[in-house]
């Protein structure tokens, strides 16, 4: 089974699946709880995947790597800035951006 990042937002472990075993540890607060439920729903949409696809034919290259010269195809769909759970953030155009995996992760991983 690939490896991919805690889903605690901004750790950097890989994990097969989940959170690593330090958040594991910790207890969730039942709210946030309800509110990752809710945002994944979303995540698994067809409002989303339509709006992905707009966002990556309008936005085809990364636009990280475009800012520095570099043409790299965009692969994932970004958030700006955080939504943590605010639907008029998650869904607001302005708010979404087009970067390759790479770029993702180190916005990932850095918690933003």
């Amino acid at each position: 089974m690939p490896l991919t990042f805690c889903a605690e937002p901004g750790c950097g472990a890989l994990v097969t699946r989940g959170r690593c075993p330090a958040h594991l540890a910790q207890p969730r607060d039942v709210c946030a709880s309800m509110t990752d439920t809710i945002v994944h729903a979303w995540y698994r949409s067809k409002r989303w995947q339509d709006l992905r696809a707009s966002i990556l034919r309008e936005q085809p290259f990364c636009r990280t790597c475009s800012a520095e010269g570099r043409r790299v195809l965009t692969v994932d769909i970004d958030h700006v800035q955080k939504h943590n759970g605010d639907p008029d953030r998650f869904w607001s155009r302005d708010n979404l951006q087009g970067l390759c995996k790479p770029c993702h992760t180190r916005k990932t991983v850095r918690g933003e």
